[in-house]
């Protein structure tokens, strides 16, 4: 698997740049990762993020859009709005999970 620097940090990441660690993942690093995308987080973003980390942590699997838009509680145009342009995608990235299936 390759391996990034990020943050002064070595990071075991696929080929896509989504981490395959769950471990290595903390929210330092979520907030370099958002930075990346151009996402600056909010209180807002964190709920979400909250919720997938938990979803995928009982589930071993990362949750798509309209998981979390019902289990954190936030609206899917909100979802867009704080994650623009593939929100799911996004959100998993900065949580540190992999990319939800079906996302392309």
């Amino acid at each position: 698997m390759p391996v990034t620097t990020i943050a002064s940090r070595d990071i075991h990441v696929d080929g896509e740049g989504f981490l395959t660690n769950y471990d290595e993942w903390d929210p330092e690093l979520a907030e370099q990762l958002a930075k990346q995308i151009g996402v600056d987080l909010t209180d807002r973003h964190w709920t979400a993020i909250t919720f997938l980390r938990e979803d995928y942590a009982a589930r071993a699997e990362t949750p798509g859009l309209r998981r979390v838009s019902h289990g954190a509680g936030i609206p899917t145009k909100e979802l867009f709005t704080l994650f623009p342009k593939k929100p799911a995608k996004k959100m998993a990235y900065i949580a540190g999970l992999p990319k939800p299936q079906g996302c392309v």
